[in-house]
């Protein structure tokens, strides 16, 4: 699906069928950004612990970051993104022209606010509070401040449940945000209809709308709701479209998961939660390594999905957060030196330990797409459920900084 922007090839011959780990590739400005793959979730514009330096200086692999708007509204009399109308995301946050920017109203595990949406906008929540903003708000935003991807404004009432007569407004909403996006946007702006995490009867004519008037418009889908796929229409514009998650995958598990339904592009807020509590990722798929496996091996013959950095047991060894791990963390440093570094409260302990994490992900995803192309997915999927345990290690301890 060609855009001027960004556009999107599917590899594998059988992959735009509703259902099924699907290899593809995104094209934006020359570059070529292989799928399934990860967009890292950003507070402030920056992803946590990783300032423009570090990422530079340890080579971290980002092929795009999501942002929300709600993280840019400030104080009138303060200069932000949204009152600086000739810089660009891009340059207010300091980030590589080579990496996608993805923009959403708010955050991915967006807080519930005090106000409901309204037929204009919805409310989300900054940091002087929860604000209103209206789709024609979000629009200019968008407008000024030219991210690669925008997903269009859903009325989703975050935190409760709808009724039915909520439900119809949701669908119409939307449908309409969308209608005023795609009017009133940029030609070289790649936009994403989001699929709200309601049952597809809900929401059918909006459903209907996407498939039947503006397929060739859209450059991709955003699901707040992964499990949706299988109620998108199968028409082969829709099939073509690039698929990005917004809900919250718990572990690799649900990743595996939303992988074998056909989601291309993964926003994972547990990466920087296992940060901020002092977890290091350890798992790598299909299988561990040896080294690794006899280790950690517990009675039950299960491997955990990480280790727990608090651990006393740390404080004297010399091994890296995981074996034969090739990210700078571990090629430069040791498990004693990160507890000690936690343990004393110092940054540069969270600083190292999501520079470790944030490669885990990306080694996972590397690992998946070989899968998908050696046609040993389903495979490598049981094999992974076999070794792994299905939970994060208990936590001991708080860690050393937890965002509220």
């Amino acid at each position: 699906m060609l855009k001027k922007n960004l556009s999107f090839e599917l590899l594998n011959p059988f992959c735009s069928a509703p259902k099924g780990p699907r290899l593809g590739q995104l094209i934006s400005q020359g570059k070529l950004i292989p799928t399934p793959n990860i967009f890292h979730l950003t507070s402030r514009g920056v992803i946590p612990h990783i300032t423009p330096d570090v990422l530079k200086s340890s080579n971290m692999e980002v092929e795009g970051v999501h942002m929300a708007m709600e993280d840019f509204i400030e104080r009138t009399y303060l200069p932000t993104a949204t009152s600086l109308p000739d810089i660009s995301l891009h340059s207010f946050t300091a980030t590589s022209r080579k990496t996608i920017i993805l923009l959403t109203p708010r955050r991915t595990l967006a807080v519930s606010t005090s106000h409901g949406n309204s037929n204009s906008g919805i409310s989300v929540y900054t940091s002087q509070g929860f604000k209103p903003i209206s789709n024609h708000e979000y629009i200019e935003f968008i407008r000024a401040n030219s991210p690669n991807v925008a997903v269009a404004m859903a009325d989703i009432p975050h935190g409760l449940k709808p009724g039915t007569k909520r439900l119809a407004k949701m669908s119409k909403r939307t449908q309409g945000w969308l209608s005023e996006v795609l009017h009133e946007k940029s030609a070289d702006l790649a936009v994403f209809a989001p699929i709200l995490p309601i049952n597809s009867f809900e929401q059918n004519d909006y459903l209907e709308f996407l498939s039947d008037e503006v397929a060739e418009e859209i450059s991709g889908l955003a699901f707040y709701d992964s499990d949706l796929i299988l109620d998108i229409p199968a028409t082969t514009r829709l099939s073509k479209l690039p698929r990005l998650t917004l809900d919250n995958p718990s572990s690799p598990f649900s990743i595996l998961k939303q992988v074998s339904l056909g989601i291309d592009i993964f926003t994972i807020p547990f990466i920087a939660l296992a940060t901020d509590v002092g977890i290091a990722l350890t798992f790598r798929f299909p299988l561990p390594v040896s080294q690794e496996r006899n280790f950690t091996s517990t009675k039950n013959d299960t491997i955990p999905l990480g280790i727990d950095m608090w651990l006393p047991a740390h404080s004297t060894s010399l091994l890296p957060l995981s074996a034969e791990c090739q990210c700078y963390s571990c090629k430069n440093h040791h498990r004693a030196y990160i507890h000690h570094l936690l343990s004393a409260k110092e940054m540069l302990g969270s600083v190292l330990l999501q520079i470790h994490n944030n490669h885990i992900l990306s080694e996972f995803f590397s690992a998946i797409r070989e899968s998908i192309s050696s046609g040993r997915f389903e495979i490598d999927h049981q094999a992974f459920a076999d070794v792994y345990s299905d939970e994060f290690p208990v936590k001991l301890c708080q860690g050393s900084r937890i965002k509220a």
